[in-house]
């Protein structure tokens, strides 16, 4: 007979796996230290950009190209951090992206169901959000995708300064979300935003690609290969028309990303740990820095409000994500039969939908490729940009503080360790060895006490005492007391 079907319903965003729980810890530090680095990037453009005697010196720095115009690559500062930059960005997401589809949560189709549903509703939404706010204003469509990405970096470092002890399960579902997210803008970026393609150029990267999937394939190590190749091949799919940040995540989508018999980690998990610091630390910091240095005053920001294009950035951000990812979650779990984990409220999953109104990097670059061509709508919308994350970031703090007592209690119930073996209790409350090791520690414990109140009593002069609970094992002071016959 076959065994019967397990028709319990499936739990949304409970406890992760203990590797998965691990895995989700690591690359969240990684990505609040590089939200810092990015909030502070993004606060010194403004001050540079705004500061008086300073904003001429932005614009120098900004405008400033260099490179090889042989090779069509005489470009700006700021173009170089969007174009070049950018592709470290999108190379890391790439690396995520492939171990998320074969070792994360993306690999079970049931488990990928919530975080792509999420992520297509939370960048369908905004796009419907602006592209009707904007025709009902005699606006532009051309900035429909700029208010559907999510800036993780900037969704953790808020969280880091907000100090929310948000419990594990929800923190990977917001990574993940996040890197689905990115996945799509990719698409995006690729799609809609390549007007003239030089197949000649294009041909070259595709070779250049195929030669860095085989050289890998053969197992062929040395930074001095793979970096010109990825030169290479980045400057030819820029010269190409496709947005080059595309070469990044197609050289990340080819590393190996699972282990092998003695691997204790996957080359793509020990090249992401080497590239990381510099896609977060530097990369991703300098492309803030040169894109987020808009002026900023009362008129402007009352402009935000007053035009079709920007009020649907910030509408789409603050309103459209919010729905979006919400609603993606709820008609998920609705549909499949799912139910969300005891722990948990759907008041948490609406604001971690409100943290995903966090739009920054891949925003405010999609921000100046749908309105390249007229610079004072590309700040306005920048503007946007800044100004709509803010106030999603405003919005998710807010409902996070309410239930930050029970994200708390949460969070220390998944990290608490009393037997100090270094994995949590939760993850063990089926190992007959742990509850062995516990009650060791409380008979030590017991002993303890026991030696504390012979102490005590010897020191009292109170020995015939506690003699008489000794003897009286039944009575009100041996319990009380603990001491044995």
């Amino acid at each position: 007979m076959s065994a019967p079907r397990n028709t319990a319903p499936r739990k949304v965003l409970g406890r992760l796996s203990l590797p998965e729980r691990n895995f989700v810890a690591e690359a969240l530090r990684a990505e609040t230290v590089g939200g810092v680095l990015l909030l502070a990037a993004a606060v010194a453009a403004l001050i540079w950009a705004n500061a008086p005697g300073l904003h001429d010196s932005y614009e120098s720095v900004s405008h400033f190209h260099f490179g090889p115009a042989a090779l069509g690559l005489h470009l700006s500062v700021a173009h170089w951090a969007a174009d070049g930059l950018l592709a470290i960005f999108f190379f890391v997401a790439g690396i995520e992206l492939k171990r998320e589809l074969v070792a994360g949560d993306l690999k079970d189709p049931r488990a990928a169901a919530l975080p792509v549903a999420a992520a297509l509703c939370g960048m369908a939404v905004p796009a419907l959000v602006y592209t009707l706010t904007s025709l009902s204003g005699g606006g532009s469509p051309a900035g429909w995708a700029v208010p559907t990405a999510t800036d993780i970096a900037f969704a953790l470092a808020v969280l880091a300064v907000i100090g929310t002890s948000l419990p594990s399960a929800l923190r990977a579902f917001l990574l993940t979300l996040a890197v689905v997210d990115d996945l799509f803008a990719i698409l995006i970026i690729a799609v809609f935003f390549t007007s003239t393609i030089d197949f000649v150029a294009l041909g070259g990267a595709a070779v250049g690609l195929l030669a860095f999937w085989l050289l890998l394939r053969q197992g062929v190590t040395g930074w001095y290969i793979y970096v010109p190749l990825a030169l290479v091949i980045w400057a030819l799919m820029y010269n190409s028309g496709v947005h080059a940040t595309i070469a990044g995540v197609a050289m990340g989508l080819m590393l190996r990303c699972t282990t092998r018999e003695g691997e204790e980690h996957s080359p793509g998990e020990r090249i992401e740990h080497l590239v990381r610091p510099l896609s977060a630390g530097l990369a991703v910091p300098l492309f803030a820095l040169f894109s987020a240095g808009v002026a900023i005053s009362g008129n402007a920001i009352g402009d935000v409000f007053g035009k079709p294009e920007t009020l649907g950035v910030v509408l789409g951000l603050v309103v459209g994500k919010t729905i979006g990812v919400f609603g993606g979650t709820w008609l998920t779990a609705r549909f499949t039969r799912a139910s969300l984990s005891e722990d948990l409220a759907w008041a948490d999953v609406f604001a971690v939908a409100a943290l995903a109104g966090i739009g920054f990097t891949v925003s405010l670059l999609i921000g100046e490729l749908a309105f390249e061509g007229d610079a004072v709508l590309t700040d306005e919308v920048k503007a946007a940009v800044l100004l709509g994350s803010l106030i999603a970031a405003t919005l998710a703090t807010v409902l996070l503080k309410l239930r930050n007592a029970e994200h708390r209690r949460m969070w220390e119930a998944e990290e608490r360790d009393d037997d100090l073996d270094g994995i949590p209790d939760v993850y063990e409350e089926d190992d007959p060895a742990y509850h062995l090791r516990m009650a060791e520690i409380y008979d030590r414990k017991a002993a303890e006490h026991r030696r504390r109140a012979e102490g005590i009593a010897r020191e009292s002069g109170r020995e015939e005492a506690l003699g008489e609970t000794r003897a009286e094992p039944g009575e009100g002071p041996t319990r009380a007391t603990g001491l044995p016959k």
